[in-house]
């Protein structure tokens, strides 16, 4: 089955937790603190599988999580990092964040990879912690969280000649008789249900990859017949080929299956609309053929090779135009840089790390991810730990916040599931 495009979720497996502990053995007065880092958690990794084709395995694995990491232990013994989780994809699988619509990645290359998901770090032992002023601290961290992120996962075919046009003007049977591949060819439309690719070589033994794709439909590029499915396999490409059924066999107007399928790519995307084309005018050894090609001629300025797929007639002057066409383009990137995730934003204002707001109950919620990360990353279990978390809240200007908004002593403040009790 060829899969193209799934979704998933990704969770990065958590730090291990730091450990508290303290040296106590005889003969050693005042061990001090001994307690380990927690490690790694596992980070997400996609990486390019020449063995694979489709998208298939991930349609059953809706959901991928790694491992937390070894938390740390006594003797100021780290816990152990977990094993990154590696999923393998075909070439040309692109990785777009949902949430911000950002590229991830863009995996053309053999033997390319990304981490999509860090793991969190280990959370700290109490060992790290030790300072002149606190010669023996008493708490320790909580693993950081790892990454969550929502990912839509596509595979757009590496090939460099697209072939393009309606249903049954004889796509498959050009590919079958220029290359190896062998589709499912039959007289109804749509038989090409699923993109084939098959390498090409012309008379001067230059090669090139070639992709049929299911036919097109006006409306294809708003989802009527296979829709914009498929579409997205033709970015990639350098050079598309038009084929055209110049016999009119089905009482169809050549020109206005050219200007229906031109129109439907500019549609789906500007630069799909702009590629270099060559215009294949099969079907020539049907009666009528060469009457509609004259007509066409006059209707349109561009590099017309009449052929008869069927026949294997034309076909080696096409493959050499290809070819030539290819030697001169260069390769393209199929994103704008700004496209990509990570791309810097320049922002006049720098925002706060967190957000309170009041509740209907008369709750104050403090809300972000830095704030979020410090409530799950603190052990509470210990006096110290509760002390250290109040005093990075008081750094990050929280408690002056609060008290610029209103807040009364005794108010209930929520992080999370969490509520205490303000202070002045």
């Amino acid at each position: 089955m060829f899969i193209d495009e799934v979704q998933i979720e990704v969770h990065a497996g958590n730090g291990g937790d730091g450990c508290t502990a303290f040296r106590r053995e005889k003969y050693i007065p005042m061990g001090g603190p001994f307690g380990g880092n927690g490690g790694r958690g596992s980070n997400i990794i996609f990486k390019v599988d020449t063995g694979i084709h489709t998208l298939l395995d991930l349609r059953y694995h809706k959901i991928i999580k790694g491992k937390k990491g070894e938390n740390g232990m006594g003797k100021n013994c780290n816990g152990k990092n977990s094993e990154d989780v590696i999923i393998r994809v075909p070439q040309g699988t692109v990785i777009t964040d949902i949430d911000s619509g950002f590229v991830v990645a863009d995996l053309k290359g053999k033997e390319d990879e990304v981490i999509v998901a860090y793991g969190g770090r280990g959370g700290r032992g109490n060992t790290a912690f030790k300072t002149p002023r606190n010669p023996a601290p008493n708490f320790s961290e909580n693993g950081e969280p790892g990454e969550i992120k929502f990912l839509k996962i596509e595979l757009k075919l590496l090939a460099d000649v697209g072939l393009v046009g309606f249903p049954s003007v004889g796509k498959s049977t050009l590919i079958s008789m220029v290359s190896q591949s062998k589709p499912k060819i039959a007289a109804y439309h749509f038989t090409t249900l699923t993109p084939n690719l098959g390498v090409c070589k012309d008379t001067k033994g230059r090669t090139f990859v070639m992709a049929d794709l299911p036919g097109l439909i006006e409306g294809a590029s708003q989802g009527e017949g296979l829709g914009d499915r498929f579409l997205r396999h033709i970015e990639r490409t350098r050079v598309i080929a038009h084929v055209i059924d110049m016999s009119g066999f089905e009482g169809r107007d050549p020109y206005e299956d050219y200007l229906i399928i031109n129109k439907e790519l500019s549609a789906f995307s500007e630069k799909l609309g702009k590629k270099p084309q060559v215009i294949l005018a099969n079907k020539m050894d049907i009666d009528g053929a060469i009457e509609n090609l004259e007509k066409f001629k006059q209707k349109v300025d561009a590099t017309i090779y009449p052929i008869s797929a069927m026949n294997s007639e034309g076909l080696d002057p096409v493959l050499t135009h290809l070819a030539d066409m290819l030697d001169l383009l260069e390769e393209e990137n199929l994103y704008e840089e700004d496209q990509f995730e990570g791309h810097v934003l320049y922002k006049f204002k720098k925002e706060e790390p967190y957000t309170i707001t009041r509740l209907d109950n008369g709750n104050w919620l403090i809300s972000g991810d830095e704030v979020e990360k410090l409530f799950k990353m603190t052990k509470f279990t210990t006096e110290e730990g509760i002390l250290r978390f109040a005093k990075r809240l008081r750094k990050m200007g929280i408690d002056d916040k609060l008290e610029s908004l209103g807040a009364q002593e005794g108010d209930l403040v929520q992080i999370l599931d969490f509520e205490f009790e303000y202070k002045h």
